[in-house]
């Protein structure tokens, strides 16, 4: 079994709403806010099951307003929306970093399904509609 990586340092970028996270394998991970809300491990994100889970919409200006450490494996991330029920383990933040660009084309895919639009979807060719 794989050991999980470690972080090595935590940065907050309030300005551009980013957590910079860097691991013990050497990778650096930019993490926006908005996509760390979204991908919330509370229940109220993801619900007690996955049929339960809430689509959250609207957070492009969510920030990260204070870190909390729990214990040596995780930190709680206080968002300025009220937000702050979700562990971000570092294994979870480890994959978060890893996946994050399917993980945010899934969310924009789930966005457009529910009739949302979000500014990184792609617009339409307006000679396309003619």
């Amino acid at each position: 079994m794989m050991k999980t990586p470690q972080p090595t340092d935590i940065k907050l970028h309030q300005k551009s709403r980013l957590l910079e996270v860097s691991f013990t394998t050497g990778e650096t991970f930019k993490l926006p806010c908005e996509y760390l809300r979204v991908y919330s491990q509370s229940a109220e994100v993801t619900g007690h099951t996955p049929d339960q889970a809430v689509l959250q919409v609207g957070k492009q200006a969510v920030n990260i307003v204070d870190i909390t450490p729990v214990g040596n494996y995780a930190v709680k991330l206080h968002f300025d929306d009220g937000h702050d029920t979700g562990l971000y383990t570092w294994e979870r933040l480890y994959d978060l970093g890893q996946h994050q660009t399917e993980y945010w084309q899934d969310y924009l895919k789930q966005l457009k399904a529910a009739g949302h639009s979000h500014p990184d979807m792609p617009r339409p060719n307006l000679t396309d509609l003619i």
